[in-house]
């Protein structure tokens, strides 16, 4: 399973009001993303740092040409990977001056996002990774208050062994409290 999709979601405890800046950036990279939100001021207001606790629940896998047995075993794994509460804090400076990191989990070589637009309470993006001979399409769209967010994100895959593989993972997140140091950091 590729965990872009699902950092990329676990990173985005999204906590801003109506008045937060807007950002609308086309055909950027990963670094370029996270530089504009720094640049915008938005960091400061539209990640407020703690302890969040997400939730993923893969809604839809498919994957055409896998044996119907490797699927229903991939299926169930994935399933109990992804369906599953995770507790992470998000530090202050991680909120603050959020890297690429922030938005993918790792620094994204290969990947950009063909639009990400954020502003108004609404997060709508679509990224796209090549990796040796591999290309994955991820679309992202979601709602975000100043404790609580919900992504949706639906992952293509084109090429290799895992070509046509469809995967769409809805997540939910609320912020829990103060980070106590043992959890896990969003970035």
């Amino acid at each position: 399973m590729n965990h872009n999709a699902l950092l990329i979601a676990c990173a985005l405890p999204l906590a801003a009001c109506n008045k937060s800046p807007e950002i609308h950036e086309r055909n950027a990279s990963v670094a370029e993303v996270a530089q504009k939100v720094r640049e915008s001021g938005a960091a400061e207001i539209v990640a407020r740092p703690g302890k969040w606790e997400m939730t993923s629940t893969v809604e839809q896998i498919e994957m055409p040409g896998a044996p119907p047995q490797a699927q229903a075993y991939i299926r169930e794994n994935m399933a109990r990977a992804a369906n599953r509460s995770v507790e992470y804090c998000l530090t202050p400076e991680e909120a603050k001056r959020p890297g690429g990191k922030f938005f993918t989990g790792n620094e994204s070589p290969g990947c950009t996002f063909e639009h990400f637009d954020i502003g108004g309470g609404k997060l709508d993006a679509a990224m796209r990774c090549e990796r040796e001979g591999r290309n994955m399409t991820m679309e992202i769209s979601g709602t975000y208050a100043p404790d609580s967010y919900t992504t949706h994100v639906a992952m293509k895959t084109e090429g290799g062994r895992q070509s046509g593989m469809v995967m769409k993972l809805r997540n939910e997140a609320r912020r829990i409290g103060d980070c106590t140091g043992k959890e896990a950091t969003g970035q």
